[in-house]
Formats: structure tokens, sequence, C-alpha cells
């Protein structure tokens, strides 16, 4: 048996199966995982999510691309009608493009034009078009738009027309879109950095002002290098019936984009009143944060104010410079300099308007102002005063002279603004007082004017004033409470040829009274109240005290001894007058001196201006020759009489006459002979300001020779 032996029992040894490991085992041991486990896991939802995002916005990326590409190509020229339609929704008018329309985004700006644009007016505007034009083309700035700014970077404007207009009740115009009921809103444009006009006007009209204005625009190109364009403007209108023309330009310069500025000039004139206004605006149409300079003069400044309605004092020809400035919708005008007549004023003021109501702050100064320019402060005639100096303060009424100013008050000027002014006056230039150190602070809220405090420096005394006029009652409500300090007598009356000398007395006095009428004239003509001034110890010449007792024998000795001024003891002395529908009566005239004592009777009239006064004097010393006959006061305020020579002592001269013929000269003498006992006056009384009734002799004895409130002597 050949070949190889077989060997049944022999094999390769048997080997056995390990498991396979799981993941968190083979992530243990370091080994790969297993692809086929991975292939089943699920994917990560953040990322899924960011995949679905960026595919949305690619996708919107590209159709906005897509319709900036369209619209680019097209110009929008296929929304035309869309516009109209969205636009007349949007303000609640027809608006209609008749010609070419585009609209499209140039980059990111956008575009518009539109040829033979109109935007209806509401039913009750006089015109038929809110706006109109041959053409318009703007670009508008995108992003600031979207955030709320109306930002146009250019504006071509051709045959344009624009309408604004308030109504007649003054709740609606034509530049408020929307519900026709809603009320009208403050014109706001947006801002334009440059602008190419071309036959292009401006209607505006404000029935409540009586204010209309038609303005004509023109661009040409500028003769400045620095500047692209100059936009000329020309205009006529009315104010209150008062017509004015204007006229100016606005150079836009090259690079605004860069920050450049609009600079603009403006003049403007309305009969006697020029005004010049010169500066940069931060836009062509942005008045906000605009430099300005002012410059304004003409024959008077209430002529000026009638451009807002407010109601100033006549003045002399004005002259005046202002930084003009606009923040915060206020209108300030700082630096302010310039006169009046021959007076100076300088300070700051802002015209505002909140909640729809015009409001005037000022605080003004004045170095020194001429009397003739306080004149048309209280209602004098500016113009007569201008002329005539002082004397053209007096008037004549059916013949009789008048000094009290008439000049009404505008009540619907007053009534329509309130204000809050102080002013200081450091001289007033006076022929007669000496007046320095005013202050003066002016409240006005509907239609209640307070001039308190009112206080000034006079003739070494002090003047305090509060005066308050109310124009919300009819007729117009008028309180007055004057004050006079003691001021010296001789400073006082100075200026009417007293010499200081001698005269060592002291004046105080106050007048409370209250009135009814719209002029200075008609609230004194209906007042009552009370005047008084009182005399307080002090000495007065003796030639004054002479000559209103008359007593010729002590004026001649005096007169001849050369002891003319020499002064005599005032006790006391009271000037008072009881006033009643404009009625004064002596309340009393009571001065008592060492040697004598005046009283008066009578009065006089702020109706007709009339003096009626008589003045007696009584020695307490014997005189041989003594007049004892009043003085009487007649005329009026602006030309008074004086009646040495009375019946009284015409008629005790024609007794002495007689019986100097029946029995001899000697008994002719006795007509003029004083016996001197006249009854010294209580002072306490007198120096209280106390009224005729309550007057005392030194024994307490009622006096009977003095005023007892009866306007008859």
């Amino acid at each position: 048996m050949g070949g190889f032996p077989v060997m049944a029992d022999q094999s390769l040894p048997e080997t056995k199966s390990a498991p396979l490991p799981d993941r968190k085992q083979a992530a243990n041991m370091g080994g790969a995982p297993d692809m086929g486990a991975t292939r089943h896991a699920r994917p990560d939802p953040a990322r899924r999510a960011l995949r679905i995002g960026a595919s949305i916005v690619a996708a919107l990326i590209g159709v906005l691309l897509l319709a900036w590409l369209v619209l680019y190509i097209t110009k929008g020229r296929f929304l035309k009608h869309l516009f109209e339609t969205y636009a007349s929704q949007a303000v609640g008018r027809p608006v209609k493009v008749a010609g070419d329309f585009q609209f499209y985004f140039d980059f990111i700006d956008l575009q518009f034009r539109a040829g033979g644009m109109t935007v209806a007016n509401p039913s009750w505007a006089k015109r038929p078009y809110f706006f109109s034009a041959r053409l318009i083309d703007s670009r508008i700035a995108t992003i600031p738009f979207i955030f709320g700014t109306h930002r146009v970077n250019s504006l071509l404007l051709d045959g344009g027309d624009v309408d604004l207009e308030w109504d007649a009740g003054d709740k609606h115009n034509t530049w408020t879109f929307g519900n026709p009921d809603k009320p009208g809103k403050r014109l706001e444009l947006p801002v334009i950095r440059t602008a190419a006009v071309t036959g292009t006007t401006l209607h505006y009209r404000d029935p409540v002002m009586l204010l209309a204005a038609d303005i004509a625009f023109q661009t040409i190109r500028a003769a400045d290098t620095r500047f692209a364009s100059d936009v000329r403007f020309t205009g006529t209108g009315t104010l209150r019936a008062l017509p004015f023309t204007l006229a100016g330009s606005l150079l836009s310069p090259n690079q605004t984009v860069t920050g450049g500025r609009n600079r603009l000039e403006l003049h403007a004139r309305s009969r006697d009143t020029w005004l010049d206004v010169a500066g940069t605006l931060p836009a062509a149409t942005r008045i906000e944060g605009a430099d300005l300079a002012l410059k304004v003069h003409g024959a008077d400044l209430a002529r000026l104010f009638d451009f807002l309605g407010v109601a100033v004092p006549d003045t002399r020809a004005y002259h005046f410079t202002s930084h003009l400035m606009k923040e915060d919708g206020n209108w300030k005008f700082t630096r302010l300099r310039g006169s009046f007549g021959n007076s100076d004023l300088a300070g700051a003021m802002t015209i505002a308007r909140p909640k729809d109501r015009l409001g005037i702050t000022a605080d003004l100064a004045s170095n020194a102002v001429d009397i003739i320019d306080v004149g048309p402060f209280v209602g004098y005639d500016p113009k007569r005063l201008e002329k005539e100096g002082g004397k053209g303060a007096v008037t004549r009424v059916a013949g009789v002279p008048r000094i009290l100013p008439d000049a009404p008050l505008r009540l619907d000027a007053v009534q329509g603004f309130d204000a809050h002014v102080t002013y200081k006056v450091r001289t007033i230039r006076a022929p007669h007082f000496p007046v320095s150190n005013v202050r003066l602070t002016l409240d006005l809220d509907h239609g209640k004017l307070s001039l308190s405090p009112l206080t000034m420096d006079v003739s070494g005394g002090h003047l305090a004033s509060d005066i308050l006029i109310d124009t919300r009652r009819q007729p117009v409500f008028t309180d007055y409470d004057i004050r006079l300090a003691p001021t010296p007598m001789g400073a006082l009356l100075k200026g009417f040829g007293v010499s200081e000398s001698g005269t060592a007395g002291v004046i105080k006095a106050r007048m409370k009274m209250s009135g009814r009428g719209d002029t200075v004239h008609r609230s004194l003509a209906t007042a009552n109240g009370r005047i008084a001034v009182i005399l307080p110890k002090g000495t007065l010449w003796t030639r004054n005290v002479q000559l209103a007792e008359l007593d010729v024998g002590t004026y001649l000795t005096k007169l001849l001894g050369h002891k003319l001024k020499k002064p005599v003891e005032l006790n006391c002395g009271l000037i008072a007058f009881t006033v009643r529908d404009g009625i004064a009566a002596a309340d009393p005239i009571l001065l008592d001196t060492t040697k004598n004592v005046i009283a008066g009777r009578g009065g006089f009239s702020f109706r007709d201006e009339s003096l009626d006064l008589a003045i007696r004097a009584r020695a307490k010393t014997f005189s041989l020759f003594s007049a004892q006959s009043p003085i009487g006061v007649d005329g009026h305020f602006a030309a008074p009489g004086l009646k040495i020579i009375s019946p009284q002592l015409l008629t005790r001269a024609g007794v002495g006459i007689g019986l100097g013929v029946i029995a001899s000269p000697l008994a002719a003498v006795l007509a003029f002979v004083d016996p001197g006992d006249a009854k010294s006056a209580a002072c306490g009384p007198v120096l209280a300001g106390a009224d005729a009734a309550a007057q005392r002799t030194t024994r307490g004895k009622p006096r009977k020779d003095v005023g007892n409130g009866s306007p008859k002597p």
C-alpha cells in the first residue's frame, strides 16, 4: 500500500469567536466607530435651521435683487396706477400723474419722477390743487426715511404751484392729510439738501392773521464758485390790510452731502418797515439750527409786531440788530441792540407758540431813555411828539386843551398772546424830574396785564407802582396803586424853578384808584379812590408861603431887607382828594406852618380835566397888610390859571377905598388888617392822611376851614 498515510485524528485547532465591542466600548478602546451604526444617526436641528434660514435669506435677497433690477430697468413706470391709488388713499384726496412716471431705487436712494402731477385740495380751499407741477424729480434718502427722518438729497421742481391755506376757523389746513376732520398740524417740510426750482409759485393764506402771500421761485446759476445754484424768490402780500413785498435768494453749496450749508438772504418791506435777514441754513428747508443775522428799522415798532399779531405801544423811529435762531420750535433773538427815538435798547427775546398760543419772553435794558420816547407807551401820538416835543402831548377837544392820553388799547391783539417781560432803565432824561433806576416786570396772561412791580428813583426818593389792566372784563378794568416814598421837596421841585436852598421838607404820596375804560383818559374819568400828598415837618421858602397868603406888608419888608429866602417852619401838611366817578374833591387841603394855616377847597375833574380850587392862608400873628382872600386855581390840566385878584379881594379893596373917601386914608388900611387868629392844626390826622372830617385843631376841635370832599370851592 503505497502513498501518504491518512491521519484521521489530526486537524487545525478550533478557534472560538469573541463578541464585537459596542460604541461606548469602542470609544473607550480608541478604535474606529462602526460606520454602519453611524449611518442611521439623527442630524443636528440647529444646523438644519441655520441652513433653512440661509436659504430663505438668499431667496429674499434674490427676490429683492430681482425686484430692484426690474425697477431699475423699467424705472418703475408700471407702478403708476398703483401709486395713484395708494397715494390717494393715504392723503384722502385724489392724486394724479398725467405724464411720465418713474419710481425706482438708484442703488439705495429712492428716485421719484412725475410729470403733470396734481394733489387735490380740500373742498373748502380757495384753489383746486394743494400741489401741481409740470415736473418733479427727487432723490429721497431711503434708510433715514425708514427710521422716520424725511430727507430729500436733491429736488428738481419745474412749473410747481403749492397752496398753503388755513380755513376761516383756524382749525384745518391744506397740508394736513388723511381724515378731513383732523385738526390741522404745523407745517413741517422735509430736509432738502439741494434744490433746483423753476417757474414755481407758493401761495399762503391765513384768515385769522389776515395774512396772504404769493411767492415766486426761480433758480439760476450761482456767481459764487463755492455754490452750485442760487434759488431766488420774490413775493407780494398783505398783512392786516397792509401790503408788503419781499425778495431774496438761497445759495446751495456744491457739496451739501459732505456738510455744506445753504446761505440765505431775505429783504422785506411794508410801507415804512424794512427787514433784512442774512445767514446760513443747515438745509434749504430747515430753519432749526440756522445761524442768522437780523436788521430791522422803521417809523414805528408797533407796525413790525403787527406781523405777529402782537400789540406793543407805538414808538418813534427805530432800528435794531439781532442774532436770530430757531431752537426747539422757539424763535430766539439774542444780542439785541438798537434804539427808538433818542433812547437805546438792548437785551434778548424769545417768541414761542406753546399749545398753539403765542408767547413772548424778554429781558431788556436801556442805558438812557428820553422822556419824549416814554410818551407813546401811555398813549401819546409819537408823530406829534417827534414834531412838537412835550407840546405834542396836548390835544384839543371842542377847543379845550387835553393832556390825558386817549389812545385805546388794541384788545384783539392784547388778548391774542401772553408775555413776560423785564425791563430796566438806568436813566430817564426828563427836564423837570430826575428819574433813574427804573425796574419793570410786565406779565400778560390771556388778556390780564399787570405792571407789577414798576419802580423808579425820583429826585432822591423812590416811587413804586402796581398797575393791573384786565381786558377780560368789559369795559376794561384798571387798578392803580402808586406810592411815593419820602422825597426831598427841594429836589423834586427844582426843575420848576424852586431853589433847593432853604427847602428841607419832604413829600410822600399815594394814589389808589380804579376805573373802567380802554384808554388812560376813560379809566380815570370813571375812577373812584383817593389821592393823598403828605408833607411832614420841614422848612420852606418864606416867599412861597407869603405869596400864597398875599401878606403884602411882610413880603415887602423881607424883600427890602434882602431876607426873601429865609426859611419858615412847616409843621405838617396834607393835600388830599377823594375821587368819585372821575371827580376829585379836596378832602382836605391843609398846611400848618409856624406863622400861618393854609386851607383849600374845591377840586378837579378827570372827565374834562378842569380845575376849580380856592386856597386861602390865615395868619397866626397880627399883620397890617394882608389880603385875607383866597387864591383861585382854574383852567385845565394842560393850561392852569391863577386868580390872585379874586372877587373877595376886589370887594375888600372897594370897602377900603370907600372908607378912605368917607373917613380918612388911615381908615382905608383897616380893610386889610389880619387879626392873626388862625388855629394851628393837629398834625396827627394830617400825617395819617385822614380825610377832612378827622382833622382837628391843636385843642381837639373839628376844623371847618378845610375841604369836606365837595368838588365846589
